[in-house]
C-alpha cells in the first residue's frame, strides 16, 4: 500500500522540506577548501535543533551521522569525517530532517573551488536528469516514465544510472513505498496518483559502467570504475495539476 496524502498533509511535508532544503543548501555556501564534512554534521545538527526539528538520518539502522556525503567517486552514504576538503572535489549531501510529523528529503551535489571537466558534467546532467524525472510525476503516468525520463538523459549525455539504489516514497517515515527506480521503461509500473509523495533522486556516475561497491563500513557506496558520481533529491508530491517540489523555497 502507497500512503496518499492530503492537502493538510503536504503541506506539513512542504514546511520540514523546506526547512531541510534551506539547511542543505547553507552547507553548501559553507563548503569549502579545508572545511571538513563533520564541520558540516555539527552544523546541520545545530540548525535542525534550533528549528525544532530532528535529522531523520541520525541513528536510522544505525547510522551514526546527521548527513550523508559523497566526495567524488562515492555515491552515496558516506559517513562525516575530520578529512579537510580540497579544491577539485566534488560533494554530495544528503540531509532529511523531521518536522511536525513529517520528513522532507534532499540532496544536492555542490563543487569545491574549480573542479575538472568531468565532475561539472556529471553534476549538470545529474540536477537536469532529476528535473526531467520531476515533469512526469504527474497522475495518470506510471513509476516507469520517471525512471526512463531520468535514465535516457543521463545516458544521452555520456552518464550512467546506479541500478543498486533507488529513490522511495517518503511522509510520516524517511522511507515509505514505493520504490522509485532511475532506470526503466516508460508505461511500465505502478500507476501515480494524487497524494503521493515521492523522494526522487538520481545517483549518476560519468561514464558507461553504472556498477558500485560498498565499504566494510556497511555504508559508504563508491562507483567501481573510480569515475566522479553525483546525487541530486527532491521531495516531490503528485497533485491533479501535476508534481509540487516540496523542498524547494
Amino acid at each position: 500500500m502507497v500512503p496518499l496524502k492530503s492537502r493538510h498533509e503536504i503541506e506539513l511535508m512542504r514546511k520540514s522540506g523546506r526547512l531541510a532544503r534551506r539547511i542543505l543548501m547553507e552547507m553548501g555556501k559553507l563548503a569549502r577548501e579545508g572545511l571538513t564534512t563533520l564541520d558540516l554534521d555539527r552544523y546541520a545538527r545545530r540548525r535542525a535543533r534550533d528549528a525544532g526539528a530532528t535529522c531523520s538520518f541520525l541513528n536510522y539502522r544505525g547510522y551514526p551521522a546527521a548527513i550523508c556525503t559523497a566526495l567524488n567517486d562515492v555515491v552515496v552514504h558516506g559517513i562525516p569525517n575530520d578529512v579537510p576538503l580540497k579544491n577539485g572535489d566534488i560533494l554530495g549531501i544528503d540531509f532529511a530532517t523531521h518536522l511536525n510529523g513529517f520528513v522532507g528529503d534532499t540532496a544536492w551535489t555542490f563543487a569545491i573551488g574549480t573542479v575538472s571537466p568531468e565532475k561539472q558534467h556529471v553534476m549538470r546532467v545529474t540536477e537536469q536528469a532529476l528535473y526531467e524525472g520531476i515533469k512526469q510525476a504527474k497522475p495518470g503516468n506510471r513509476m516507469g516514465d520517471i525512471s526512463y525520463a531520468i535514465q535516457s538523459y543521463a545516458e544521452r549525455h555520456g552518464c550512467s544510472v546506479v541500478r543498486a539504489l533507488v529513490g522511495h516514497g517518503v511522509g510520516r517515515k524517511l522511507h515509505e513505498p514505493p520504490p522509485v527506480p532511475n532506470y526503466g521503461e516508460p508505461g511500465t509500473g505502478l500507476k501515480l496518483k494524487v497524494g503521493m509523495t515521492l523522494a526522487i533522486e538520481p545517483m549518476i556516475i560519468f561514464g558507461n559502467d553504472p556498477e558500485v561497491y560498498q565499504l566494510e563500513d556497511g555504508w559508504t557506496v563508491l562507483s567501481r570504475s573510480g569515475q566522479p558520481s553525483a546525487h541530486f533529491e527532491h521531495t516531490v508530491a503528485i497533485l491533479s495539476d501535476g508534481p509540487d517540489i516540496l523542498t524547494e523555497g
